[in-house]
């Protein structure tokens, strides 16, 4: 095909052809005034409509379609950029581990699928500008997945793998100046790199970045190295400048200037190879909380003095080295409170533009995240350029994962010398060349910390090539390998101790044996459905143990793509919702947001909170201040002393408390709030005193509070109650309400207030929840199914003959007791009574045997439902998110408002949520006001639309039915959620329901 030889896609050897030499990421400007764009204006996009043809595989490709006269006008339409297979052409993929080919084809690494194989062809007919049409032209894909080969006017131009750098190439040799172009491309949808692509993702293929042309001036510059160190005191600036032009000599006239604008240094420097060093005293430092820029400006001038290019570049002082073993920033001791980030959206796959990236930043930001590792791959090169702006650190990785092969030496299908890449030559040079190809364009932004090799592909003499090229590279940065830890042939592969999903005890463990490197968590607390339990446990870790020094939260956001069913509602579909097979169903749901609205899911509020950079605690009459913080006093927030009483806020003082980095504070509180006649809240909080890039002032960044005063007993007593003894019934009657319990049938059948009906079906013993994803990842299902038949089977009485029913008249009240018999081995029994008051309000009381010796217990309380008109709800406890025994941090002791549907989270897979633990009281109503209330003195309690059989039944939100009842779990408790893997990891002892024992759960329920 006019020079090109499909035979190469096949070859690791080969991963380029006239591909040019990557480069720093740099804009330049022939135009002084166009450097406010942040584009070059010697480019031009050819993003927008392409003609498309969709083959299934080489042999169904049209051949000689980059011929210039072929006619295309036949073709599809496709927009670019973007995916192939969201836009309608085959199917997205979503696999994880394994390879997307497995079971369809039998081939082995330096292979490809030859009858699955998808290629797009596309063609782009343009004209040159007027600027380009005396100058060099060049074609960049800023991302094609996962391998292309190029045509202009009908020459072979070039091929290039590595889905996710630049792939450039020279168009000057076949350049129609003056006529119109025809540009072919074939992208392949595997290729021999695809083997080194086994990231857990959807599967896609296409032009899924921005293509563009660009021309440069007689004096160019092609790279430049900025390093913006700091001298061994920390105080002063040391930028470093290499420059390589091409073209004509020239000189390059350097300046550096602050944010104010002020010149600090000025320079010139000879080309084409050009070196500085200039010093700069008493620098700003560049740090996450503080992401201080400078601004570097060049101008390119040739022999004659006359300004060829203009080139502007920010860049942030500072010095990121190991010391003792520590990982170190401006001389501080570093703690990553990170996350993993796909570049993912439900609408555009891995095609998302700046909005999204922004709107991702900014949301880390708001929620305390100050660092990013980029799974599994370089990012688009804004995402690196506003981590500079915003502040966050960065991982960077390189585009390399071989999760499949992995998972099959491990499964015994071979022995370590089939690794990939491991020890094997041929793919020394691909993987050596992914590596450069991301340190070259990314190594001028300060935000890169950390480059890492790549993920899950066990170690080899290949990694450790990768390692010793990037430190001899780039001196100023460590490498990451988390692969070291599972072959630990190579240590020296990596920088740092990394691990994955690795529980607290078991890395202390390795702490107390292993203190020559430091520690971190590359993917832990796996946020897979309702999860992220325990995460505190890994933060307090932190801040006790120096080694370790954080992680990053598997992942930032879902992976799912919006999808129609078949009765036109719309969903977010996972693996197998799109006739992929193989697939892995639902395990790309493990976002700490949405994969449509980029919205935090209930989870972030505890991410924010044990993420936070300030400890408060309280003392006797006073509170204490520990700054985590590396560089930021306490002063550059509001700090703000409140008390309330069940929403009504009683007393509030703002004002600011100083406490350095690093230094803990203890400051007295006012007298006045410790003097309560009932229980009140005191919250002590800081927020943002000025307006920052990611955030309005006001914005909180931490809280603490402490309960102070005794709740007072409600008075029950006023008014009279009539007890009705029927045969099959015994009613209670009062002032303004009646309640029916049926002996036939083993419960409350009724409560009515003011004649209105509350109880739409009799409320009953529940020890079941909804099970989430990491219930199922960890068998609780199977070893507590017993407790689910409990819940759904259990009857009170003999046959309804009234065995189990019991009436007490006593002292005003009476008290209907129902003995459940549970359907267990061995079998159990349950005791519910209702203790009717003359006002109305009933006193519930739920007794269960010990019962250790039929599983764990996952739940532990009464399940009410009520018609769906009462759908407000109210209650006095922790929020305004979901909290678990296991995820309280983040919540706050109040008064919080919501209704049913809205407490309901929409994860992929509908389970579990919506659960608000230390409720003193809660109210569910209709709009009229009318409903329940229900007080305790430290509750869990939830209220959702549906009940947790209707939940487990559906494995999307779309499968729920049309909600016609409002359900209300009351609990003791419930078991926590866990979270440090989903598919095996229980939650830790501590957060289990302790049945050996024991249980009962008292509360009350009244009409309003």
């Amino acid at each position: 095909m006019s020079g090109f030889n499909y035979e190469i896609i096949k070859d690791p050897r080969i991963f380029q052809e006239n591909r040019l030499p990557a480069h720093s990421d740099h804009e330049w400007y022939r135009d002084k005034k166009n450097i406010e764009t942040g584009r070059s204006d010697l480019k031009v996009t050819l993003n927008g409509n392409w003609r498309f043809h969709y083959a299934g595989n080489l042999s169904a490709t049209i051949k000689g379609f980059e011929k210039k006269d072929y006619d295309a006008s036949g073709w599809d339409y496709i927009t670019v950029p973007g995916h192939i297979q969201m836009q309608g052409y085959g199917c997205p993929q979503y696999v994880n581990t394994q390879y997307p080919w497995d079971g369809l084809e039998e081939i082995e690494p330096g292979q490809i699928p030859e009858e699955m194989n998808p290629v797009g062809q596309y063609i782009r007919n343009f004209t040159l500008p007027e600027f380009m049409k005396d100058g060099p032209v060049i074609i960049s894909f800023q991302g094609a997945e996962s391998a292309i080969a190029v045509w202009l006017n009908g020459s072979y131009v070039g091929y290039s793998e590595d889905s996710f750098t630049p792939s450039e190439f020279d168009l000057t040799p076949f350049i129609d100046r003056d006529g119109e172009n025809r540009l072919a491309v074939e992208v392949y949808r595997f290729s021999a790199g695809s083997w080194c692509e086994d990231q857990d993702f959807f599967r896609f293929s296409g032009l899924f970045r921005e293509v563009y042309l660009y021309t440069y001036p007689q004096v160019h510059i092609r790279d430049m190295r900025i390093v913006s160190d700091l001298t061994d005191d920390y105080r002063d600036g040391i930028l470093d400048i290499s420059i390589e032009s091409i073209g004509k000599k020239g000189t390059a006239q350097l300046s550096l200037f602050d944010k104010d604008g002020e010149a600090l240094v000025k320079k010139e420097i000879p080309l084409p190879l050009g070196k500085a060093r200039l010093n700069i005293p008493d620098v700003d430092q560049w740090s996450a909380e503080d992401p201080y820029l400078y601004t570097l400006y060049m101008e390119i001038r040739d022999e004659k003095g006359q300004v060829c290019e203009y080139i502007c570049e920010e860049t942030g002082f500072r010095r990121f080295e190991m010391k003792d073993s520590i990982m170190c920033l401006n001389g501080k001791r570093i703690v990553f409170n990170g996350v993993d980030r796909h570049e993912f959206s439900a609408y555009k796959g891995r095609a998302i533009g700046e909005d999204e990236i922004y709107k991702d930043l900014i949301t880390m930001k708001r929620n305390n995240i100050n660092a990013v590792r980029t799974s599994h791959y370089p990012n688009q090169t804004l995402f690196y350029r506003l981590c500079d702006e915003l502040g966050l650190y960065v991982i960077d990785e390189t585009n390399l994962e071989c999760h499949g092969v992995w998972d099959h030496l491990e499964r015994g299908g071979e022995d370590i010398s089939y690794a990939l890449p491991g020890n094997r030559p041929d793919y020394r040079d691909m993987v050596l060349d992914r590596a450069n190809s991301m340190m070259r364009r990314d190594r001028n932004h300060p935000s890169i910390l950390i480059w890492s090799l790549g993920n899950e592909s066990l170690n080899g003499t290949n990694f450790v090539a990768m390692h010793d090229f990037l430190r001899k590279e780039d001196p100023t940065r460590l490498v990451h390998y988390e692969g070291v830890i599972h072959d630990e042939r190579y240590p020296e592969a990596t920088d740092m101790v990394s691990v994955m999903y690795w529980p607290v005890e078991k890395i202390e463990e390795y702490l107390s044996k292993h203190t020559d490197k430091p520690f971190i968590c590359c993917e832990y607390s796996h946020a897979m459905g309702n999860s992220c339990g325990g995460i505190n446990e890994y933060t307090e870790l932190a801040k006790r143990n120096s080694l370790y020094q954080g992680g990053f939260i598997w992942d930032y956001i879902d992976q799912a793509i919006a999808a129609e069913d078949a009765n036109g509602k719309t969903y977010l579909g996972y693996g197998g919702d799109f006739d992929d097979r193989p697939n892995d169903g639902s395990f790309s749901g493990n976002g700490l947001c949405y994969a449509d609205t980029r919205e935090p899911t209930p989870k972030m509020q505890e991410v924010k909170a044990v993420y936070s950079p300030l400890d408060i605690s309280f003392g006797e009459g006073s509170f204490q201040i520990k700054n985590n913080s590396l560089f930021t006093n306490t002063d550059k927030y509001i700090c703000t002393i409140s008390l309330e009483c069940e929403g009504e806020e009683l007393f509030e003082q703002r004002g600011s408390v100083e406490v350095g980095p690093g230094e803990r504070s203890e400051f007295a509180l006012p007298d006045q709030l410790l003097d309560v006649d009932r229980e009140c809240v005191l919250t002590v909080s800081f927020t943002l005193k000025e307006d920052q890039d990611w955030a309005k002032a006001g914005t909180e960044i931490a809280f603490a509070q402490k309960v102070i005063g005794d709740r007072q007993e409600s008075d029950h007593s006023r008014g009279e109650i009539r007890v009705i003894h029927g045969w099959l019934n015994t009613g209670v009657k009062g002032k303004d309400f009646t309640i029916l319990f049926s002996n036939l049938n083993g419960g409350m059948v009724s409560y009515k207030k003011a004649g209105v009906e509350l109880i739409k079906r009799m409320p009953r013993p529940n020890f079941w929840r909804p099970v989430t994803d990491n219930d199922k990842g960890c068998m609780m299902p199977w070893r507590a199914a017993q407790w689910r038949n409990a819940s759904d089977m259990c009857y009170a009485g003999d046959n309804g003959m009234g065995e189990g029913y019991k009436v007490t008249e006593n002292n005003g009240n009476v008290t209907v007791e129902f003995t459940y018999h549970l359907p267990t081995s061995p079998s159990k029994e349950a005791r519910l009574s209702y203790e009717v008051h003359p006002d109305g309000a009933v006193r519930c009381r739920l007794y269960l045997e010990a019962s250790k010796d039929i599983g764990e217990l996952p739940e532990f309380g009464v399940m009410f439902e009520m018609a769906s008109s009462f759908s407000d709800f109210t209650w006095y406890g922790m929020g305004p998110y979901d909290t678990y025994i296991d995820r309280e941090s983040g919540g706050r002791l109040g008064v919080f408002e919501t209704t049913a549907s809205d407490n309901m989270a929409s994860y992929l897979r509908p389970q579990e949520c919506g659960n608000h633990t230390h409720v003193r009281w809660a109210e569910v109503k209709d709009k009229n006001g009318r409903g329940l209330r229900f007080e305790g003195n430290d509750l869990s309690l939830s209220v959702l639309p549906y009940s947790p059989d209707m939940i487990d039944a559906c494995e999307h939100p779309n499968e729920l039915p049309q909600s016609l009842s409002t359900y209300i779990r009351v609990d003791l408790a419930q078991q926590g959620i866990g979270g440090d893997d989903s598919w095996g990891a229980r939650p830790l002892p501590k957060y289990y329901i302790d049945n050996s024992k024991a249980l009962e759960l008292t509360f009350w329920l009244k009409g309003i």
